[in-house]
């Protein structure tokens, strides 16, 4: 996919049309293709206005233009970007001038922020945490990809290696000395050290995962038929997406929404009314069966059938407040009526509340399923390496544990997850 020798070129701005239209050129021809575009190369990061012309002299632009020598830009090359007018047609007009140009082609998804990868500018963490912040939709996922993306795992990763070096230097030393007969053992404390450090890699594998801010922390509406279950699920995703009805039975599937709550994500689950289903038609019998699938897949459920017949961990709800006698349920967590709107608020804000505590902490770096896999790499081997007493075995468990820390942050990797990971971006990142 990268191509060092090549010379790439994409619009890294926002789709046209757009008041400004940022095309970004990276690779040992950038100087030369700002030159033909611009007339002129000029003074390196200063903002500069020129007339962009095509080889045969034709006025494509007037924009502004900033040259970077590499190495050190984001991409680690030569890198030139063009703030041209954002119209479509002056965008189509000077991508097609840099293609023209010998050495030049249209970048892939993704190839800007490999080759930073590549030249050493970011490592594999940050890029994932990158990634994951041109993905967030939400603020608490923001916060997180933002450290990521700043560097936060791979500084502790970093710092981590480096006391597993200093281990790895104990135990070397007394395998030197081995056949001296004054060679002194590893001291007491070479115990403890390692498992302090497992012990703070285990608090950061204990943290919860960030997949759960894509998928957002799911909250599933259950309880019998016509329990007032889908007029609160509209409530809550503030949508009409359930259909509501007086007769039994009017939701037959399964219905989610994906909603922000004070920025924090949430996955709302509608379900089919649960009752005994020799009581039930065919294919209301099929969405029961559903609904008892989606009890297993939640994170919470808000119960709004009988008092104690909900799932362990639950919570009751006594809904349709307003309807004409209605009864008090006094072991409810909350009584609301989603059409006066009677306890909704509550409702939401206990809701933000479990979830938060729940989702990764705003700021706090939150590990993806491979970064998790490679820390447990690490712990598993340093466990090891505690309870062995052979300096030699020790000193390969340590070795485990250091190309785990480099596998974290790209140091050592495979092609085919690079390209994986680098297809997410979309072109021009």
């Amino acid at each position: 996919m990268c191509e060092a020798a090549t010379t790439i070129f994409a619009l890294s701005s926002g789709a046209a049309p757009a008041a400004i239209g940022v095309i970004r050129v990276s690779g040992p021809e950038a100087g030369a293709a700002l030159s033909a575009l611009a007339g002129r190369l000029p003074a390196p990061r200063r903002a500069s206005v020129a007339r962009l012309c095509d080889g045969g002299g034709t006025l494509l632009d007037e924009a502004l233009v900033i040259w970077f020598p590499g190495p050190a830009t984001a991409t680690g090359e030569d890198l030139a970007e063009l703030h041209c007018h954002g119209g479509r047609a002056v965008i189509a007009a000077v991508e097609a001038a840099l293609a023209a140009l010998p050495g030049l082609r249209r970048a892939e998804p993704g190839e800007f922020t490999r080759r930073a990868f590549a030249h050493g500018r970011i490592d594999l963490a940050e890029a994932e945490g990158l990634a994951d912040l041109l993905a967030a939709e939400t603020e608490l996922a923001r916060a997180a990809a933002l450290a990521n993306a700043g560097g936060a795992l791979s500084r502790q990763a970093g710092e981590w290696r480096t006391r597993v070096l200093a281990l790895s230097a104990e135990v070397e030393g007394v395998l030197d000395f081995a056949d001296e007969e004054d060679a002194s053992a590893l001291p007491e404390c070479f115990t403890w050290n390692i498992a302090a450090l497992a012990g703070e890699i285990e608090a950061w594998l204990a943290r919860p995962r960030a997949e759960r801010l894509g998928e957002g922390f799911r909250v599933v509406l259950a309880g019998p038929p016509n329990a007032g279950k889908s007029t609160l699920f509209n409530a809550l995703t503030e949508s009409e997406a359930a259909i509501t009805s007086p007769m039994a039975g009017t939701t037959r599937d399964v219905i989610e929404r994906a909603v922000a709550l004070a920025g924090v994500p949430f996955t709302f689950v509608d379900t089919a009314g649960l009752r005994d289903g020799d009581e039930a038609e065919p294919i209301e019998a099929i969405g029961i069966a559903r609904a008892e699938a989606e009890l297993l897949r939640a994170d919470l459920v808000l119960w709004l059938g009988p008092e104690g017949a909900g799932p362990v961990g639950g919570w009751e709800i006594a809904a349709q407040a307003d309807r004409a006698g209605f009864i008090p349920r006094p072991v409810a967590r909350f009584t609301v009526s989603a059409l006066t709107g009677a306890g909704l608020a509550a409702l939401r804000d206990a809701l933000i509340a479990a979830a938060r505590r729940a989702l990764p902490r705003p700021g706090e770096a939150a590990l993806n399923a491979r970064q998790h896999a490679r820390l447990s790499e690490a712990a598993a081997a340093l466990a090891a390496a505690g309870a062995l007493g052979d300096p030699l075995l020790i000193a390969e468990e340590l070795r485990r544990a250091r190309l785990a820390f480099d596998r974290l942050v790209g140091c050592a990797t495979t092609e085919d997850m690079l390209d994986t990971l680098f297809g997410r971006f979309c072109i021009g990142k």
